[in-house]
């Protein structure tokens, strides 16, 4: 099996915590790391192998983004500027309706996933519809890909009530069963949006199929207020009743949260998507993020859909997320750098299950990392390249992208999508929708 050895000037592992290695390589086997050793060792050790000098960059995990609603790249920018349910109930909605389908979401999703690949992230978490579609898109491109099955009580051009959507992501569960590199996720969109009974009933089909849950939950006040007037508690009250807390769940957004709420998540070992860019755009609010990771939750790091983001950009929110954590909690200490890198990475991979696979780079590991050009004026003179990634990088210094060994991206360049066709794509549909709108 032909080897590959990386040789970049920094290495940061995540495992163990705080470490940079400088002047070692990363040697990869098929789809794995089979290891991490001094770079003039690898050379003697492997004269025959690809080896694949980065003399100007960091090597790390890639990134794995925990919350995001693919296919929506192709509605970025439609309604900016609009609360969450007017954005949603009067724009985002509606459009969907009319031009959500199986082509809809391929084309979106795999929009998507070259945008992220070219920042990145080499894992995604989503939630959208037409299942298969965002499954074909992932192990089209390589990316690793965690199809959330959205489950409403009302209907949409994709299911009819909960039982069909429910029906419909157990077939596509069962149709790539096995495959590397896709799994899946019943997805409950929000308390307010499932009843109880389908709650019931997705906390027990996930136990029978081994399936996780993801759910939006405690994104605005305006949920937690419906909660009270209808049920007579806070929406994670009731779904705590309900038996839906414990660690096989992804909570999204958990903006508002009171000290006994977070103490709560702690101690049912629910993990939370921080979606810091998503909620400040939407004036969602702030999320508790340095209170939750004090008490032992573990936090990992989404986008949101870029039709709320409106980039899906993982470096840039991971700056921002520390940056709001040192603000809000007044402890300029707070999500410090390696841990703001842990966050975006094997937390992430923690969340999904993953972490025994992905989220560090250790031997035996699949080899998901990326190598970022540090070499640039934006992120020199160079003291610390942990602290220059979170606070001063941009995803245009990603470089290269290796999902299960496969390099993704190249000095820049796709090797899985075709860049052009994409955005060829992408204004067919812009034009689709705009004709849409005028015709309205």
């Amino acid at each position: 099996m032909t080897l590959t050895c990386l040789h970049p000037h920094y290495l940061i592992p995540v495992e163990p915590a705080g470490v940079v290695l400088q002047q070692h390589a990363l040697v990869i086997e098929g789809s794995d790391i089979r290891e991490i050793a001094p770079s003039d060792e690898v050379r003697l050790r492997y004269p025959d192998a690809e080896h694949v000098e980065l003399s100007k960059h960091c090597i790390m995990p890639g990134m794995v983004n925990l919350h995001a609603h693919s296919a929506m790249s192709l509605l970025r920018g439609l309604a900016d500027d609009l609360a969450l349910m007017d954005w949603l109930n009067h724009h985002i909605w509606p459009a969907e309706k009319k031009h959500v389908s199986d082509q809809f979401v391929f084309d979106g999703t795999s929009f998507a996933i070259a945008e992220m690949l070219r920042g990145g992230t080499t894992t995604v978490n989503d939630m959208y519809f037409h299942h298969d579609a965002v499954a074909r898109a992932g192990l089209a491109s390589g990316m690793r890909t965690v199809v959330g099955c959205s489950i409403l009580e009302f209907p949409t051009g994709y299911g009819n009530n909960a039982d069909d959507y429910l029906e419909k992501a157990l077939a596509a569960h069962q149709q790539f069963a096995g495959q590397e590199g896709v799994d899946f996720r019943l997805a409950p969109h929000a308390p307010y949006t499932v009843a109880d009974t389908t709650f019931r009933k997705i906390i027990a089909l996930a136990e029978q199929h081994g399936m996780g849950i993801h759910c939006h939950i405690h994104e605005t006040q305006e949920e937690i207020q419906g909660s009270l007037e209808q049920h007579g508690k806070r929406p994670l009250e009731r779904l705590h009743q309900l038996g839906l807390l414990s660690p096989n769940l992804i909570a999204a957004h958990m903006v508002h949260t009171t000290d006994d709420e977070i103490a709560l998540l702690a101690r049912q070992g629910v993990h939370i998507a921080h979606n810091p860019a998503s909620n400040l755009k939407l004036a969602s609010g702030f999320a508790s993020l340095h209170a939750m990771q004090r008490q032992g939750v573990n936090v990992g790091i989404g986008t949101d859909g870029a039709a709320s983001n409106n980039k899906l950009d993982l470096l840039g929110d991971l700056r921002l997320a520390a940056i709001l954590a040192k603000a809000q909690s007044g402890d300029p200490t707070a999500l410090h750098a390696h841990k703001a890198l842990e966050m975006a990475t094997l937390a992430g991979a923690r969340a999904l299950g993953l972490d025994s696979q992905i989220g560090s780079l250790l031997p035996g590991k699949r080899a998901d990392l990326i190598a970022i050009d540090l070499d640039t004026i934006e992120t020199q003179p160079m003291f610390d390249p942990a602290s220059q990634i979170v606070y001063a990088a941009g995803r245009e210094q990603v470089t290269h992208t290796w999902v299960n060994g496969r390099c993704l991206m190249r000095e820049r360049v796709l090797t899985s999508l075709d860049s052009q066709q994409l955005l060829d794509t992408a204004r067919w549909w812009q034009q689709k929708i705009v004709a849409n709108i005028d015709a309205a």
